[in-house]
C-alpha cells in the first residue's frame, strides 16, 4: 500500500514590532535634545608670578538651531618680575673732565695755528723787504777810491744758501769785487736774509765790513785798498 506523503507548506512568519524588544538595541538619544556636560572651570596658581589662572571649561556645541557664540574670556596678564626690572642707566662721563680735555685741544690748536701765522707773517715780511733771493744793499765811504759824493756800494745776496758780497767801489762797475762769505745749512735757509754795515773794528782808522745773518756777524778787514775775511 502505498503511503502518499504530503508537504507542509512553510507558514510565513508574522513580524509584530509592537512584540519587539528594545532592550537588545543600543540605543541613543536623538541629537536635537542631546545635552552635554560641561567641565567645571579648575583655577591654577601660577607660583612665579603669584597670579590665579582660570581654565575655562570647553565650550558647549551648539544646539541645532543655533548660532554658535565664543564666549570672551579675560585673562588677567601681569608683567613678569624680570621685565619689571629696570635696566641700569649708563653712567654719565664728568663733564668737567670733558670741557678740560676740550679746552686742552683747542690750546694747542690755537698755539700750532699762532706758530704757523707768525712763521708765515716773518716770511712775507722778508720778501716785502729783501725780495727773492734775499737781497740787501748799503752804501758808505771805505777809503777804496771814494767820496762822500761817490760812495762804495755793496751789495749783499743770500744765493741757494751761500752769502755773496759784491762792491762796487766809489759807485765804478768797472771796478766791482765779489767776497766769498759763509754757507748756511738747513732747511728753508736760501730764506734768510743777510745785510751789512761798515765799521771799524780793530781801531785802525778803516771802516771795516760787518755782515751780519741771523745772530752771528762775520767781519771782513779793511787793509785800505780791499777786504779780507777775519778767521
Amino acid at each position: 500500500m502505498d503511503t502518499m506523503q504530503t508537504r507542509r507548506e512553510p507558514r510565513p512568519l508574522m513580524y509584530d514590532p509592537a512584540e519587539e524588544d528594545d532592550a537588545i538595541y543600543e540605543t541613543r538619544s536623538r541629537t536635537s535634545t542631546r545635552r552635554y556636560r560641561s567641565n567645571p572651570p579648575t583655577r591654577e596658581r601660577n607660583t612665579r608670578d603669584d597670579v590665579m589662572i582660570d581654565r575655562k571649561a570647553v565650550p558647549q556645541r551648539r544646539r541645532s538651531g543655533q548660532t554658535r557664540e565664543m564666549p570672551m574670556v579675560e585673562v588677567p596678564v601681569r608683567e613678569s618680575r624680570d621685565l619689571k626690572r629696570e635696566r641700569p642707566k649708563a653712567k654719565k662721563g664728568n663733564p668737567a673732565l670733558l670741557i678740560m680735555v676740550i679746552g686742552m685741544a683747542c690750546t694747542v690748536l690755537l698755539i700750532i695755528g699762532m706758530s704757523t701765522l707768525a712763521s708765515w707773517w716773518h716770511v712775507y715780511q722778508d720778501d716785502l723787504h729783501y725780495g727773492r733771493p734775499r737781497t740787501s744793499q748799503f752804501d758808505a765811504v771805505v777809503g777804496h777810491n771814494d767820496s762822500a759824493q761817490n760812495k762804495t756800494h755793496f751789495v749783499i745776496i743770500n744765493l741757494n744758501r751761500r752769502i755773496q758780497i759784491i762792491e762796487i767801489p766809489g759807485g765804478d762797475p768797472s771796478k766791482s769785487r765779489m767776497f766769498t762769505g759763509p754757507s748756511l745749512v738747513g732747511d728753508g735757509q736760501d730764506l734768510t736774509p743777510a745785510w751789512g754795515e761798515a765799521k771799524d773794528v780793530n781801531g785802525d782808522g778803516k771802516p771795516d765790513l760787518i755782515v751780519h745773518v741771523l745772530d752771528q756777524q762775520f767781519i771782513f778787514l779793511n787793509d785800505g785798498s780791499t777786504f779780507h775775511q777775519q778767521h
